[in-house]
């Protein structure tokens, strides 16, 4: 007989109603994924109270093979993000985060996934809605990382130039998945340019794109970026973790006067 208990570190995603006192999780684990379990117990359940959205901790599961589901059993919540509930901000931003390691099935690595996002969470809860905003940027280029599908921000695809010696626009190339430099775009294949979608890039960003890969998170957090650079950075990489989730994410949708 499988083993009915098992403990494994979790994130909370989501939780609904189900019935009058319980409710479904959705939680994910770096050994399991992403996974749906029963929470049973009413409002003045001390667990209830501790199983809330974008909490981390170790959770403790029963498998009922005759209901042919999984219970908690127990959560020891080690990271209780107040903050990302209280900051609208931050609450939609953790959502995000959520959401697209749903919809790209974590990346096809629960553990690298798991980190990336736990990092997130952890560190957008002790800092300001200003760094907040830059560590999603950060996490947004990492995860694309992961998804294996970062492109070369330093050199022109087509000339070949460096582009972070050079403080011009480069243009990023969305059919081609590349850059290339403001003076290249006149003569960088016609079709391409005419069917793809440009999105232009400053050096401060892509110096910023380039840090995040190459820096210590320290010294990367270190670093200050303009705010149009940042605004600009912001619409590149969300275009991008969309085009990779095949599908539209509804909290870019529903909170893009925030996010």
């Amino acid at each position: 007989m499988a083993e009915r208990n098992k403990k494994t570190q979790a994130i909370i995603f989501s939780l609904r109603q189900s019935g009058e006192q319980n409710r479904i999780v959705t939680a994910f684990s770096p050994e399991m994924g992403i996974f749906s379990c029963i929470l049973y117990g009413g409002p003045k359940s001390k667990l209830r109270s501790l199983v809330q959205p974008f909490n981390s901790g170790t959770i403790y599961l029963y498998y009922d093979e005759t209901k042919k589901s999984i219970k908690i059993s127990d959560f020891d919540a080690t990271n209780c993000h107040i903050s990302l509930r209280e900051n609208l901000y931050k609450s939609c931003a953790a959502t995000l985060a959520c959401e697209i390691v749903m919809k790209t099935k974590c990346a096809g690595d629960n553990e690298s996934a798991f980190t990336l996002l736990k990092a997130l969470l952890d560190g957008m809860d002790i800092v300001d809605e200003t760094e907040a905003r830059l560590g999603m940027l950060r996490f947004l280029w990492r995860y694309i990382g992961l998804l294996g599908i970062q492109c070369d921000v330093k050199t022109c695809a087509s000339c070949g130039k460096f582009l972070l010696s050079e403080n011009m626009e480069s243009f990023y190339v969305d059919q081609a998945n590349l850059f290339v430099c403001k003076d290249c775009i006149p003569y960088f294949s016609s079709e391409i340019k005419l069917s793809s979608k440009l999105i232009p890039l400053d050096l401060n960003a892509l110096t910023y794109l380039a840090a995040i890969n190459e820096l210590t998170p320290g010294k990367v957090r270190s670093l200050l970026l303009p705010q149009d650079s940042a605004y600009r950075m912001k619409q590149f990489l969300y275009h991008l973790i969309e085009k990779a989730s095949e599908t539209k994410l509804e909290t870019l949708a529903t909170g893009s006067g925030i996010l």
